[in-house]
């Protein structure tokens, strides 16, 4: 993971305006190669997502930010 690059989505301002970010947040992990990765950062742990990505290959490392948030880092096995 060391090497990877990682891009960073929050989505709190999308969730704020009431938009659903799964869209956004596929078409940056669909963009994504062996040497890029992405981080989310969401108000709560996005648990069904980790779940999905990694039923298609990805790796996630989650933790908690000290305002509360969580930063999810996304990249590819």
């Amino acid at each position: 993971m060391s090497a990877i690059k990682f891009k960073t989505l929050d989505v709190r301002p999308l969730l704020a305006k009431g938009v659903e970010p799964y869209a956004e947040i596929r078409r940056r992990v669909d963009a994504l190669t062996g040497e890029t990765g992405l981080t989310i950062i969401a108000p709560f742990m996005p648990a069904p997502l980790i779940e999905k990505l990694k039923s298609e290959g990805f790796a996630s490392r989650a933790e908690r930010r000290p305002d509360g948030a969580w930063a999810v880092y996304f990249w590819r096995e």
